[in-house]
């Protein structure tokens, strides 16, 4: 039991966790913004210490549950990319790694529904079932993308809805440029990952993006595809659909993302393959996370900087033990 529980937890690689953790905690400081906002507020009541907690608790391992579905499904090209991971050596039996996600899933639902908000429920559902379907979208070109971004959008709206009671259901334009944004910063991120599993996706007809153009094109496309999400957020800016007062903790937090981004598209246009193309993962996870926590600096400045400068440090701690890039 031991041993299953340590590959369990291995395959969760949990470095990845701050993605859904960070992302859900939006939709949180988003909750706790309509409480103190008078002109949006409706029956929001600030949600306690303890359901911040299990709301956390939740969303930080929601990453690693599902990806042991992940795991499972895509074990046909992992055999190739990761051939020393859990699943694949057969140190993780996939049917009773399956199980205990499952298990783990109904009694977050059952949590959600009984302790938190039954109608978040909604959005933890839809976060597994396209974690499914990106398993089979990513050998479509840019649509595993979509729906790798789509699928973390879940976490914020999970995040926001479990917080506490609302009848403010109106997808306002400042709550809908963080999906966005969110949802854009997240695609960029998977599509960093394909690099490394260039090869494995090639033999296993996993036609995601590098796969489709070739890393030739596709390290160009890492240097452009940086500034992407610094795009968007200005033309949502500009045409006034995010319409929050920018103050000065968004603006440092902001650079210091774009400065990530950047290195990130530098390190896989000179590095597409090999061991330093997996070590990389650290400075793209890094930009991601840290991008998302640059968000809550719209609804709670100090909150911002917390996060952010946690993530940084926990995502290098995290990943510094997982140094096996086979596994």
């Amino acid at each position: 039991m031991i041993k299953f529980l340590k590959a369990y937890i291995k395959s969760m690689r949990l470095y990845y966790s701050f993605i859904t953790g960070i992302a859900g905690w939006i939709g949180v400081a988003y909750y706790e913004f309509l409480v103190t906002h008078p002109i949006e507020h409706t029956i929001e009541v600030t949600p306690s210490i303890t359901k911040k907690i299990v709301i956390l608790f939740m969303l930080f391992l929601s990453w690693g549950i599902n990806q042991i579905i992940n795991d499972f499904l895509g074990l046909k090209e992992d055999r190739i990319n990761a051939p020393e991971r859990p699943m694949v050596t057969g140190e993780l039996n996939p049917i009773l790694a399956l199980s205990l996600s499952m298990g783990l899933l109904v009694l977050s639902g059952i949590v959600t529904c009984f302790y938190l908000e039954p109608f978040a429920v909604i959005f933890l559902i839809a976060g597994v079932l396209l974690n499914i379907l990106y398993e089979y979208a990513k050998a479509y070109g840019i649509m595993g993308n979509i729906v790798f971004g789509l699928m973390i959008t879940m976490a914020t709206l999970y995040g926001g809805y479990a917080a506490g009671p609302t009848q403010n259901s109106v997808m306002l334009s400042h709550r809908l440029s963080a999906l966005i944004l969110i949802w854009v910063m997240n695609g960029l991120m998977t599509f960093y990952t394909y690099f490394k599993d260039y090869e494995g996706d090639k033999k296993a007809g996993k036609n995601t993006l590098i796969v489709i153009y070739g890393l030739r094109k596709s390290k160009i496309f890492a240097i452009v595809g940086a500034f992407i999400p610094t795009l968007i957020f200005l033309i949502l800016k500009v045409t006034n659909v995010l319409w929050i007062e920018i103050e000065t903790t968004f603006i440092v937090l902001g650079i210091l993302t774009v400065i990530m981004q950047i290195q990130t598209g530098l390190l896989y246009y000179f590095n597409p393959q090999g061991k330093a193309t997996y070590r990389s993962l650290k400075t793209n996870f890094r930009a991601c996370v840290c991008g998302q926590a640059t968000m809550v600096a719209f609804f709670n400045e100090q909150l911002a900087v917390t996060l952010f400068i946690i993530s940084y440090i926990c995502v290098g701690i995290l990943f510094g033990l997982h140094k096996n890039y086979k596994a």
